[in-house]
């Protein structure tokens, strides 16, 4: 049996209606899109880390931007706000949400470069001392001030308690250190602690918050970026 030139027509029909919701599905995608560029002071071990985290959480409505640029404090700001404009130029795009990831080091202008980022419109996960705060914190609270060398160590007898394996070593840059995280931790502690942290903290004096971090505010807009459309 064949098509009548009223089927014919009709079914031109349905296909330019199937169109057309398809494009409008797709703009709708587009609306709804958030970008986010992430600048961090290390070239390795946030950019591994929030890679991995990126790839774990699947989103429709987040596409994100992540930059290792070996800078610290007010003149990674500084390159944050070039990189930014280099990108949006380029892309004839708009990023909404710009972040700048560091730590307090041994810098005299932490406190300078938390307040710049806050004038860009920029947003800051910090971490007095050391962004391996972040990491054992899934692990352990701490409240004690501590140096970056002893992070470093308590986080590696923090793993190798859970592993069993008195042979584990934590390297910085380590591109598996995300999948570790959420095997061997919990991520839903660390995200606890940071806030437990934060309140005992009051001032703009960030220098003196120790210990400290925001990443845990970085992590929860990265897996929930719809979120930010609410």
């Amino acid at each position: 049996m064949g098509y009548s030139r009223k089927d014919e027509i009709a079914k031109l029909r349905r296909e330019r209606k199937e169109a057309k919701a398809a494009k409008k599905r797709k703009e709708n995608v587009r609306e709804k899109l958030v970008r986010f560029l992430i600048v961090c002071e290390g070239t390795k071990t946030e950019p591994h880390y929030f890679e991995a985290l990126i790839n774990n959480y699947i989103s429709t409505v987040r596409e994100v931007k992540i930059e290792g640029e070996g800078r610290a404090t007010v003149a990674l700001v500084d390159r944050t706000q070039e990189i930014k404009m280099e990108l949006e130029h380029k892309n004839a795009m708009s990023f909404d949400r710009v972040w700048v990831v560091f730590d307090k080091d041994d810098f005299n202008d932490f406190n300078d470069a938390i307040k710049k980022a806050h004038k860009l419109g920029f947003q800051s996960a910090w971490t007095n001392e050391a962004f391996e705060l972040w990491y054992y914190l899934h692990f352990e609270y701490l409240d004690t001030g501590i140096s970056r060398e002893a992070y470093i160590d308590k986080l590696q007898d923090a793993f190798r308690k859970k592993m069993g394996d008195d042979s584990f070593k934590y390297r910085k840059g380590n591109p598996d250190i995300y999948s570790l995280l959420q095997q061997y931790g919990r991520e839903d502690l660390a995200k606890r602690f940071a806030k437990r942290l934060r309140a005992l903290h009051t001032g703009t004096n960030y220098a003196m918050h120790k210990p400290c971090t925001m990443v845990d505010k970085l992590v929860g807009e990265l897996e929930h970026p719809e979120r930010l459309l609410e």
